[in-house]
């Protein structure tokens, strides 16, 4: 399962629907140096939101919901979300 990554020009955080990124500004102040938290980004199942890295957001580094009630994993590939597949 895939779905396509959506971008914000300007943060408005009711406008974060599941699968959206917002790019954060000084982002080298943010995290550690090496790998240092790059963007705000709502779950693309749940929609919580959580921070991630530089290696989240380009390299296609893991991630996994923070929410509550949801575990979703998954990774970017370009503008593409791919979901964990179920074992």
């Amino acid at each position: 399962m895939s779905a396509d990554l959506q971008f914000l020009e300007e943060w408005i955080p009711e406008r974060m629907d599941p699968g959206t990124v917002f790019v954060l500004e000084n982002q080298s102040h943010l995290g550690h140096a090496q790998n240092p938290f790059v963007a705000v980004m709502s779950c693309p199942r749940c929609g919580t939101m959580g921070l991630i890295t530089r290696r989240q957001l380009v390299a296609g580094e893991t991630m996994i919901c923070g929410g509550e009630v949801c575990s979703a994993e998954y990774r970017l590939e370009g503008e593409t979300i791919n979901f964990r597949k179920a074992q």
